[in-house]
């Protein structure tokens, strides 16, 4: 509980004169990044939270997965609260159809989702991992990016919120994986493993084509991609598991993003 946070006591209105000095290129990237994060965090909070706790095996654990769910709702709130500070509701409708026609997008919510809905409670908590602590951080480069330049500071509040709660979840679900994969005999881990470097992999060739749809236009991505490896790899340590990129490390980032 003391993660607990609320959207609502941090004055996002303080950014809007930084919002107003940015050009059209920078708005566009901030509204698809949130946009984005919003599909996932949705996803987290509705489908892939319920689905987790299927498969729960004491009431501690499924008390702290209750808390997690709250905090993914807070998470997606939180978005919405930033649209509405930053955005006009015409400028809001568009950024959502976006999201919801964008089939890079939708790939991986739904690749994620699937899994959730078909797989196995072990694989069901990789896809967990993997969303929260890789396949968000395309999106949160943005505000972090604008923090490291005084920029959008009560907005990038909010996010650095998120990210510490995004980091004990994926250290929590990562620890419950790790104790059911070790019950696996060596075949299965094996298999098991075979299955979940492919899968981040499928999902890194997805993320690269998002990374560069979102950043080219303005000159950020090559930094984002490696900002994106070394969060994959922090995703497969969480999981017990070998990084799979070899510049993956902190040193490599971006230092403004690292703050």
């Amino acid at each position: 509980t003391e993660q607990f946070w609320l959207d609502t006591r941090i004055p996002l209105s303080n950014d809007l004169s930084d919002w107003r000095e940015f050009n059209e290129d920078d708005k566009d990237v901030v509204g698809k990044v949130f946009g984005g994060l919003t599909l996932l965090d949705t996803l987290q909070s509705q489908d892939g939270m319920s689905s987790l706790k299927k498969d729960v095996r004491t009431q501690h654990e499924e008390a702290v997965m209750n808390n997690i769910e709250f905090m993914e709702s807070v998470h997606a709130k939180s978005y919405s609260s930033i649209f509405s500070t930053l955005n006009t509701p015409k400028e809001i409708e568009e950024i959502f159809d976006w999201t919801n026609s964008n089939e890079i997008l939708q790939y991986k919510a739904n690749r994620i989702n699937e899994i959730y809905q078909n797989g196995s409670p072990l694989q069901k908590k990789v896809a967990s991992v993997f969303l929260e602590t890789f396949l968000f951080y395309s999106g949160f480069y943005t505000p972090l990016y604008w923090l490291g330049h005084n920029k959008l500071a009560n907005v990038a509040e909010i996010i650095k919120l998120i990210l510490r709660d995004e980091s004990v979840h994926g250290t929590y679900i990562g620890y419950k994986f790790q104790l059911g994969f070790n019950e696996l005999s060596d075949d299965e881990q094996e298999e098991f493993t075979s299955w979940m470097y492919n899968l981040l992999y499928e999902l890194y060739e997805n993320e690269e084509k998002y990374t560069h749809l979102l950043y080219d236009k303005v000159g950020w991505t090559d930094d984002v991609l490696v900002f994106l490896r070394y969060n994959a790899n922090k995703a497969l340590m969480n999981l017990g598991m070998d990084p799979l990129f070899a510049d993956g490390y902190a040193q490599n980032v971006n230092p403004v993003v690292m703050n």
